[in-house]
């Protein structure tokens, strides 16, 4: 089994190799980007209050994402490797673990949830309107977290045994129980009480939850190379497997928690000039997110085929999947950059904007969307350090990004020029990375891949 995956990693056809492993992850990604789109068109139909209100709650529900997500990118990366060198009882004791270390995320965003979701808006907005809407669905999506962060453990460890295709079925129901229910509980449909924000935030862990379910049901009875089971280990964690996931999950989640406090920067500035303003910019990185997600699904196919190619030592294969991956993403983003700016009024429409929203919107969606053919490159320059090993390239790439450059940008240039201005501070940010990311890669080329 491990030698026809070798064999295909480095003999398939690269076009055909790298379909292949970036599909399932494409449409997981974009089954994953459902959840907050879907939500914010139906909150939107309910009130601009309401939609704000989710907009604000965005980089909680990211946070969580990032610790869920890159705990699993660790937890996935050892479980490979224990079972690789034939290490089947540390695979298990490193499943149990990753559960236990689930529970402890789960545990404190609960107790954020219950606790500190007041000060969180409290410190956001003046609208007494927007801060009740918000403690309303965001102390349930915090609340109930263990559905996301449980169902995330439960499908990495499904993806490090290869068995992806359960992945792609459980978020895909989970995003239509999501979908079905959105209406039903925000509206009161069908008999229902009319809940408002507060179900959408049903809908949305009620969604995960089943997910959930369905992820720990597969493990047990197709993931035969690994045995869960609620044992002694999820109570007495290994503090060295903890270690060995994190060496690998930190960064990760470094990287992805950066959007948080990259939006809660955002948020601090739109906020001084409207609240439309702020529901702009959560609309917009909805709808950049079902564009970004292919590129995503990419980044997450390609890694593998460079990292086992770099180990192979094979040069042309490894430059073939560069210059295909990024090819690809920049038909992608070039697709993505054509929509926002020819249908920008139309991506608006889905979210019920009123007149200020509107106005604000449409220029707001041109201009942000400029960065994508640039970080066509960007993702892709990413993977390829991680896949390398350097994945503290791509630390300092997404710092420089979503930190050092866009918060000072956008804080900048909406005291010299208003408010128009901040949404430039987006590509402008992704130009100042694409210049790292080239300097970067040139340099990894002559260390790793000239001499190959």
């Amino acid at each position: 089994m491990i030698e026809e995956k070798e064999n295909r990693m480095g003999v398939m056809p690269v076009g055909k190799l790298l379909f292949s492993m970036s599909t399932p992850m494409v449409i997981s990604f974009l089954v994953q980007s459902l959840y907050n789109i879907v939500d914010s068109i139906f909150v939107a139909r309910y009130s601009p209050d309401a939609l704000a209100a989710v907009s604000l709650a965005y980089p909680i529900q990211i946070l969580m994402i990032a610790v869920s997500v890159g705990t699993g990118v660790g937890v996935n990366a050892l479980l490979s490797r224990l079972l690789g060198e034939g290490k089947k009882d540390r695979a298990k004791v490193t499943a149990d673990n990753a559960v236990f270390l689930a529970i402890i995320a789960s545990i404190a965003f609960a107790i954020f949830g219950a606790i500190g979701t007041k000060a969180f808006f409290d410190a956001q907005t003046n609208s007494d309107s927007i801060r009740s809407l918000g403690y309303s669905y965001l102390s349930i999506v915090s609340i109930f977290s263990f559905g996301l962060i449980l169902e995330v453990t439960y499908e990495r460890i499904l993806q490090s045994t290869g068995k992806t295709i359960y992945n792609m079925i459980t978020q895909g129901i989970g995003a239509i129980i999501n979908i079905i229910l959105d209406p039903i509980l925000i509206f009161g449909l069908l008999g229902a009480p009319k809940m408002g924000v507060a179900g959408a935030a049903i809908a949305t862990v009620a969604g995960q939850i089943v997910a959930m379910i369905l992820s720990f049901v597969f493990n047990m009875k197709y993931n035969e190379e690994v045995d869960i089971t609620f044992g002694k280990h999820i109570f007495k964690p290994d503090f060295i497997i903890i270690k060995d996931i994190y060496k690998v999950g930190i960064p990760s989640i470094a990287m992805q928690s950066m959007s948080t406090l990259m939006m809660l920067g955002l948020n601090k500035i739109l906020v001084r000039y409207s609240d439309m303003a702020v529901n702009v910019l959560g609309i917009y990185y909805k709808l950049q997110s079902f564009v970004f997600m292919p590129i995503f699904g990419l980044n997450n196919g390609m890694t593998p085929i460079v990292a086992y190619n770099y180990g192979a030592r094979n040069k042309d294969r490894i430059m073939k999947v560069l210059k295909y991956s990024f090819l690809s993403s920049l038909v992608i983003m070039v697709i993505g950059t054509a929509i926002f700016w020819i249908f920008p009024k139309e991506l608006m429409m889905l979210f019920s904007p009123n007149e200020e929203m509107l106005r604000l919107g449409i220029p707001a969606l041109r201009i942000c969307s400029l960065c994508f053919i640039l970080a066509a490159f960007d993702v892709i320059a990413i993977a390829s350090f991680q896949s390398l090993g350097n994945g503290m390239y791509a630390l300092y790439a997404s710092f420089l990004r979503q930190l050092v450059l866009i918060l000072p940008l956008a804080y900048v240039l909406s005291n010299m020029f208003g408010l128009e201005a901040v949404w430039y501070s987006i590509p402008l940010a992704e130009l100042g990375c694409a210049f790292l990311d080239i300097y970067l890669m040139k340099k990894i080329y002559k260390q790793k891949i000239a001499n190959l």
